[in-house]
């Protein structure tokens, strides 16, 4: 069994189908294919369910995914720490970010210009932009080394450190009756017309638990997956939300009322995986990243 295949094999396995994978091993499909014929025919069993549109992984494929991964991991750490001995850090972090990166916690641009300036041979590669949760889900399957994201809770499989918090806040428009208020609870808004972005979301995971833990419910008018469209669809007075306010001040339009008796916090966190071992460039950037914060 050779690295080659196993590589070849995971990429089957994550894109779904051959043609998907030969695209990203920048491999003739051809050879693909004969690749996995050569290793199902060593390990003496299929690793695929072939069909005409998509591939699936047969029991024994299922066994060896994660094996393979970590073979692959393995040999990727070896050949990272021979790249220390010849000389500069070396290698490539995967780093997953979600939309809501305007937060006053961290600019993600300004740690990997300042990362690359002290180490120019480590490359800051964005993989992901999107949904928290998934993001937290891409760094514990390994398919991210490591995620800027929000979450109100813990995640298995993945260490959560704090980056820094704001309250959220009621986001309306400035015409919006509710402008006037100086603070407002969440079982008041019953009638409002929210939007959100899509299940998953940092903001929306945050503000679901909080009506959840108040016994109040919302009325979800409008789901977006943008957060700058988040505030264009307050500033026209469509409906409202509850946003950090680093979000929704990118408005001057939109006005912030905060809530009572306490507002949610929506948390900037670096998550990081507990189920593997990190490169000494994911490890050196993650530390980085917390030296900058920790200094602000």
């Amino acid at each position: 069994m050779e690295l080659r295949q196993l590589r070849v094999f995971v990429a089957i396995a994550e894109e779904g189908t051959f043609t998907a994978a030969s695209d990203r091993l920048t491999l003739v499909q051809s050879a693909v294919s004969a690749t996995i014929r050569a290793l199902e025919r060593e390990l003496g069993t299929p690793l695929f369910e072939r069909t005409t549109r998509r591939v699936t992984l047969t029991d024994a494929g299922e066994v060896l995914l994660p094996e393979a991964r970590a073979i692959l991991e393995a040999s990727r750490l070896a050949l990272d720490a021979v790249d220390q001995v010849k000389g500069g850090m070396r290698g490539t972090v995967s780093l997953g970010i979600m939309q809501a990166t305007a937060s006053q916690a961290v600019s993600v641009p300004g740690l990997i210009a300042g990362f690359q300036a002290e180490h120019p041979l480590v490359t800051i590669a964005v993989k992901h932009v999107g949904g928290s949760e998934s993001i937290a889900a891409d760094v514990r399957d390994g398919n991210l080394d490591l995620g800027i994201l929000s979450l109100p809770g813990e995640y298995a499989g993945v260490e959560l450190a704090e980056l820094g918090r704001e309250p959220m806040l009621l986001a309306c428009t400035s015409e919006h009756p509710l402008a006037r208020r100086k603070s407002i609870s969440l079982g008041e808004l019953t009638d409002e017309p929210f939007v959100d972005g899509p299940p998953g979301w940092g903001i929306r995971v945050v503000a679901d638990q909080a009506f959840a833990a108040a016994g109040a419910r919302r009325t979800l008018r409008f789901e977006v997956n943008d957060s700058q469209s988040i505030v264009q669809f307050i500033a026209e007075g469509l409906a409202v939300a509850l946003l950090p306010p680093s979000i929704a001040q990118t408005s001057a339009s939109v006005c912030l009322i905060p809530l009572e008796p306490e507002a949610p916090v929506f948390r900037t966190l670096l998550g990081t995986p507990t189920t593997r071992r990190m490169s000494a460039a994911v490890r050196e950037f993650a530390e980085f990243v917390h030296a900058i914060v920790d200094r602000v």
